[in-house]
């Protein structure tokens, strides 16, 4: 069997069988598959799609890439969320620990950004000394010991899909519901959680753009989940505008410890909550989602959601005077305030125009391997639905350079539109599959 006959027969619209998906997997994760194959049979992949097999076969191929763990003789059940991305997307700093505070121990695995979405792992870095690679004993001992872990994938654990995940960065392939599918429920078969919640965006902002597309790559997800025996609910919720107002490394993950202490956005705090609530009722925690909103509230309300974050930054090495004290985080030089000219209802703020403005200030990656500047970022002010003033702030650009501030001053005017009539606010949910 060849690299180039199997790339071809994706190419040409066949079906690959799952000995030509793990021999091409297989032989990516040893090296003898060079990068230029790989991203044509992505791309082939992304222009032939794969039918459920193909995509389950590819999920089992970059899951025994490397070690599967086992959580039982750790834990008596870890529950887990993912995010398909989004932009301002910190949703995890803040349910994980809320989960963990209320009893049911979290152990996740979570990625760097893709296209204009931060990755948790970019975010978790802008604390000075946190660790992202734990070695697969050390990501056990800590579940056990603390109850909560936040890392990246560990060279043990789905090593292969860490590489495509990378590849697919910086060539274009991200929007594509098998690789897509396959690439997160690798990684949580691979960690072992028995119960996971997928939060899968819709919107501008999101790999899935429109609601029968979310609900493909969601339905893809869920089936998976069953096959390999996962408990697994799917949540549809919007991103066509930025979920909270933080958009950009630092700038989110004090938004993160804002909402723990109870003083986050509204739309973010709802969403934290019902993903929460999720998590708990899908790991027999509680019995309904008020049970489980009311749980998660009162660990906001006395702080051990916030503890729970300190005892893992603590644990995964990182100073935790920067939960402490959110003002210590690094700050961009440059901070430029937009201001209303007009009056009206805002009727869009185009989340995927944002979230490449963070990008051109240096938020994000536009080739594999760039440097992260946590630094910088957007905060935006206004919500879809809101009535705004002449001269109310908009958005704030916080820039480490000054062509790059006014590259991403340009792009979120553009994202921003309005009306003089009233204008609906955005749903915040668009369903759920799953029990």
């Amino acid at each position: 069997m060849q690299a180039l006959d199997v790339i071809v027969k994706k190419r040409d619209g066949g079906v690959l069988t799952q000995d030509e998906i793990r021999f091409f997997v297989e032989g990516f994760a040893r090296g003898e598959i060079p990068d230029y194959q790989v991203s044509a049979w992505a791309m082939a992949i992304v222009w032939r799609g794969m039918n459920a097999d193909e995509t389950w076969y590819l999920t089992e191929a970059l899951a025994d890439s490397g070690e599967v763990l086992d959580l039982g003789p750790v834990v008596p059940l870890s529950v887990d969320k993912h995010s398909t991305g989004g932009v301002g997307d910190k949703t995890t700093l803040v349910v994980e620990p809320l989960v963990a505070a209320c009893g049911v121990p979290v152990g996740k695995m979570s990625g760097r950004g893709l296209g204009f979405s931060g990755g948790t792992l970019d975010k978790l870095e802008s604390i000075p000394g946190y660790r992202v690679a734990l070695s697969v004993q050390e990501f056990l001992d800590q579940l056990q010991r603390v109850g909560i872990v936040l890392s990246g994938q560990t060279g043990d654990l789905a090593p292969a899909d860490g590489a495509l995940y990378a590849l697919r960065d910086v060539t274009g392939t991200v929007p594509s519901i098998p690789l897509i599918a396959s690439s997160v429920m690798s990684k949580k078969i691979a960690a072992g959680a028995q119960a996971i919640v997928l939060d899968v965006k819709v919107g501008s902002g999101a790999f899935m753009q429109s609601e029968a597309e979310a609900r493909k790559l969601a339905r893809a997800m869920v089936a998976i989940g069953r096959k390999a025996g996962r408990r697994v609910v799917a949540l549809l919720s919007d991103m066509n505008q930025p979920l909270g107002f933080a958009v950009g490394n630092a700038l989110e993950v004090k938004e993160a410890v804002e909402t723990l202490r109870g003083a986050g956005p509204a739309d973010f705090a709802a969403h934290c909550l019902e993903v929460g609530a999720t998590m708990l009722v899908l790991a027999g925690k509680v019995s309904d989602l008020r049970l489980g909103k009311r749980a998660l509230q009162q660990a906001i309300d006395e702080r051990s959601g916030l503890e729970m974050l300190r005892r893992l930054v603590q644990a995964q090495g990182g100073e935790v005077e920067y939960v402490d004290r959110p003002e210590r985080f690094p700050a961009a030089p440059w901070v430029e305030t937009i201001e209303a000219k007009q009056a009206g209802y805002v009727r869009q703020v185009h989340a995927g125009e944002v979230g490449l403005a963070a990008v051109d200030l240096g938020a994000g990656r536009r080739m594999k391997g760039e440097q992260i500047d946590h630094a910088v970022g957007i905060v935006v002010h206004i919500k879809v639905g809101q009535a705004v003033s002449v001269g109310q702030p908009l958005f704030s650009i916080h820039a480490n350079d000054a062509s790059r501030r006014e590259a991403a001053i340009r792009r979120v005017l553009k994202a921003c539109s309005f009306s003089r009539r009233p204008v609906p606010p955005l749903p915040h949910l668009y369903g759920k599959l799953g029990p």
